[in-house]
């Protein structure tokens, strides 16, 4: 199990392979990913490498994490995230990840946090149909109706589907396929979409259920 990156969303777009086929393109930047810390099963219970990604003005750093980054001899950075990974797959402090890390063709699982859309109705959270436009029915046409039974149980369940907060939540895209990757502008283009707004930043890793399967 290797490390995965921290990327940055910065568009979409679509491409067309050889048989004519549409896919959709997320496009992820790549920028000053480097390893910071590592996590080691003897001190830490667990083996793992702390990923730190685009370089901070060392003004904006806390103290603590000013030290943090001086042991490890590298620039303060505006993200970091740590993954979990094999004890034979642990890189150096101050080893520089890029997008060669990824192969074209493979799998990864891609991590991020969901747009927010705030308070939402059961509509358009759940994608309820909604009561009937007549038939007696007056005023609550995009109610949910009812939420359970009466004096048994004489409550509402755990997990209903009501309205209320919609997005705003952690979103894991399982087998998602490397189309291509940019040295130059460190750019790993993927197929499909992925989790987050524009300009936010996303976990990238091998998919765990792909075994590092390759598709040409």
């Amino acid at each position: 199990m290797r490390t995965g990156l921290i990327a940055k969303k910065i568009g979409m777009s679509s491409i067309f392979r050889e048989n004519g086929k549409r896919d959709t393109v997320t496009f992820l930047h790549v920028e000053d990913c480097q390893v910071v810390g590592q996590k080691t099963e003897e001190n830490d219970g667990y083996n793992a490498l702390v990923i730190g990604v685009k370089n901070k003005k060392l003004s904006k750093v806390t103290k603590p994490m000013k030290q943090v980054f001086a042991n490890a001899k590298v620039a303060p950075k505006e993200k970091l995230k740590e993954f979990r990974i094999s004890k034979d797959y642990f890189l150096e402090v101050g080893f520089e990840l890029s997008v060669d890390h990824f192969i074209v063709g493979q799998f990864i699982d891609v991590v991020g946090t969901t747009i927010g859309k705030g308070f939402a109705g059961c509509m358009k959270r759940h994608n309820f149909r909604g009561l009937e436009a007549s038939h007696g029915v007056s005023v609550s046409h995009r109610s949910h109706g009812s939420t359970g039974g009466r004096q048994d149980p004489g409550k509402v369940f755990k997990n209903k589907k009501m309205a209320g907060q919609m997005g705003n939540a952690r979103v894991t895209m399982q087998n998602l396929q490397v189309i291509a990757t940019d040295k130059i502008k460190n750019i790993v283009m993927v197929s499909g979409s992925v989790p987050g707004s524009k300009g936010s930043y996303i976990y990238v890793k091998d998919a765990i259920k792909k075994n590092m399967t390759v598709v040409g």
